[in-house]
């Protein structure tokens, strides 16, 4: 049990983020930490050269040089290496499959009929390295299953006996049929736990795959990561990072071959509401271990709707993007965009890859406008970004054409993810400082200026090249296009000292801790000066993202609302969050009740009477939460 704590407003160094206090025993040095945080406002960095710059920026993160003197960062998978012995001569990945000990009882696959002619066919044949995972094996008509998954990333764990690296199993929960969720820790720090991934000092970056089920690559790929990180030709990197591999989130949805989970909710629209295990699963595992990069692996629709209404098949090996939701910080986008995006694209195309920008099209029958991936703050994407990692998401060529060009598409989202652990390994040292500024700059913002409650797109117009299904050829096509690469501002106030919740929203509370906020329990009741929220307007209607209405069974709540300016009294055992942390934006995102992904708006927070913004600093007596 916590004592209260008496003081006038929570200030930063005494409001410790649960993401930099993991337990007992760090309570002095996430004290000082924060004392830091309190003593200076920003940091200054030094100036970031970006492309094409005419001047230096001040206050910007400088690129660090490519490869450190005496660091080993191998090249990538599939192109000639030079690694030392014993490694053979690479002109690809070959992993050998595992011995068939657990029966095969994933989906049957059946040959695909391709949605287009031999022409289309020839654009896309496989690489020249030959990957080999139980699901790829020859003749094989299934998937790797869960059973083979778990054996797989256990045998990666085993052979790394001996080695510098080391490798470990996480169980990190259990799906919604009982499946494990298991995850794989490759790392040099003599421990698994988030402690001693902290004292070697080397970023941490978490691998995601498959949260769609029928969405079957990434979860290839992973297989593929994982034994090169354990044993194989990217193991040097290790040397400067940690990096947690986790195939396949949504296990029961890959047994069925649907997108959603068990339960009918795409779990990559569920990553602030955390409605299901594996959500909270990936939440868990991100507050705990606080990766700098967080990579998404997923596919894409390659015929189906573009057949129906361009008369034409996708053309890209791989979509990209980044975080893109309001509030991101400028750093980060910046990072993601030079040091991530611009890298992975050369990668690609030194494989003879194509890319592109993500995009995709609503399901409506007359609707031609394609729309860059979305800016709400729900998906994997995000969400993780809001926690302040660089976030990318990687889309292959393949939903809807079965096993078809199944190396090719393991190739792409290979070479793309192991171009992100080259960048991370480079940058390491300057991502961290770029994140040490964006904390810092976050955290001294509350109670200041404004902050953006909506954003949206910007609808403009772009050349996409599609292809024709019967001659081959390419076919661009101009299209009306909603970029999330600028974002409106739809909607902001005035930036809250924090949140007021009351105690009748607990439950919210415990969300609001998985995300890796801080939240203070209030030891004695007081007076605050707030805005309420006073409604204006309201109705029933679906979530819905860039593709239409997201799956899931329940109808949200559309408030719309005025603040109201008030002094509140606040009872013993209810809530204060404080914005001067560094996750304040997950909090702004959660709590503002005027947004389809709020907590009011999903019925997690009843009423607008629990909830309040708190507009100048509180004093009060104040307790953590256990």
């Amino acid at each position: 049990m916590t004592m209260p704590r008496a003081h006038t407003s929570p200030p930063p160094q005494q409001h410790t983020d649960a993401q930099t206090s993991r337990g007992p025993g760090r309570t002095a040095a996430a004290a000082l930490v924060a004392l830091l945080l309190a003593a200076c406002s920003s940091t200054p960095l030094p100036p970031w050269n970006a492309p094409g710059a005419t001047a230096p920026r001040p206050n910007a993160p400088a690129p660090a040089p490519r490869v450190q003197p005496g660091r080993v960062v191998p090249g990538p998978l599939g192109a000639q290496q030079q690694a030392p012995a014993p490694q053979p001569a690479a002109t690809g990945v070959i992993t050998a499959p595992l011995p068939p000990t657990a029966p095969v009882v994933g989906r049957n696959e059946p040959l695909a009929t391709p949605p287009y002619g031999p022409a289309v066919m020839a654009r896309f044949p496989d690489p020249t390295v030959r990957y080999s995972t139980p699901g790829l094996a020859p003749g094989r008509r299934a998937y790797t299953t869960n059973a083979e998954l778990e054996q797989w990333l256990q045998s990666v764990a085993s052979g790394t006996a001996g080695s510098p690296s080391r490798a470990s199993v996480l169980r990190l929960g259990t799906s919604q049929r009982g499946e494990p969720l298991v995850g794989l820790l490759l790392t040099r720090a003599p421990g698994d736990d988030p402690a001693s991934l902290d004292a070697g000092k080397r970023p941490t970056v978490v691998l995601i795959g498959q949260q769609h089920g029928n969405e079957p690559a990434g979860a290839e790929a992973l297989l593929v990561i994982a034994s090169e990180l354990g044993q194989g030709l990217l193991e040097p990197l290790l040397e400067r990072i940690n990096v947690i591999v986790v195939p396949r989130a949504n296990p029961d949805g890959a047994q069925a071959d649907t997108r959603a989970t068990a339960n009918g909710i795409d779990m990559n629209r569920d990553h602030l509401l955390l409605k299901t295990p594996e959500a909270q699963a990936i939440a868990r595992l991100v507050r705990d271990y606080r990766p700098i990069l967080v990579v998404d692996a997923h596919e894409y629709t390659v015929a189906g709707r573009y057949l129906q209404k361009f008369n034409a098949v996708q053309r890209y090996d791989a979509l990209l993007q980044y975080t893109t939701t309001a509030n991101y910080p400028e750093f980060l986008t910046k990072a993601s965009q030079e040091w991530y995006h611009q890298p992975m694209q050369a990668a690609l195309k030194a494989q003879n890859l194509s890319s592109e920008w993500y995009y995709t099209n609503a399901t409506g029958a007359d609707d031609r406008t394609l729309s860059m991936g979305g800016v709400q703050p729900d998906t994997g994407r995000n969400v993780h970004g809001l926690k302040n990692t660089v976030s990318l998401l990687i889309e292959t060529r393949g939903v809807g054409i079965g096993p078809l060009h199944m190396q090719r598409r393991v190739h792409t989202q290979v070479t793309a993810i192991a171009s992100a652990l080259r960048s991370t390994a480079e940058r390491a040292a300057n991502l961290e400082q770029v994140r040490g500024f964006v904390v810092r700059d976050i955290s001294a913002k509350a109670c200041r200026d404004n902050v953006v409650v909506e954003a949206g797109p910007t609808p403009t117009q772009r050349e996409v090249v599609f292809i024709d299904p019967e001659t081959g050829m390419d076919r661009p096509v101009r299209v009306d296009w909603n970029s999330s690469l600028n974002l409106r501002t739809l909607k902001s106030r005035a930036r809250p000292c924090g949140y007021w919740v009351s105690q009748q929203a607990t439950p919210v509370v415990e969300r609001l801790k998985l995300l890796g906020l801080q939240v203070l329990r209030i030891g004695e009741g007081g007076s605050l000066l707030a805005d309420t929220y006073r409604e204006t307007a309201r109705e029933t209607s679906e979530r819905r993202d860039v593709l239409g209405t997201i799956s899931d069974s329940a109808d949200i709540i559309r408030v719309q609302v005025t603040p109201v300016r008030a002094a509140i009294d606040v009872p013993a055992g209810s809530y204060y969050v404080p914005l001067n942390q560094p996750l304040a934006h997950l909090a702004v995102a959660a709590l503002e009740p005027d947004t389809q992904n709020s907590y009011f708006a999903n019925r997690m927070i009843e009423d607008l009477s629990q909830t309040a913004r708190i507009m100048s600093t509180p004093s009060l007596v104040f307790e953590e939460t256990d």
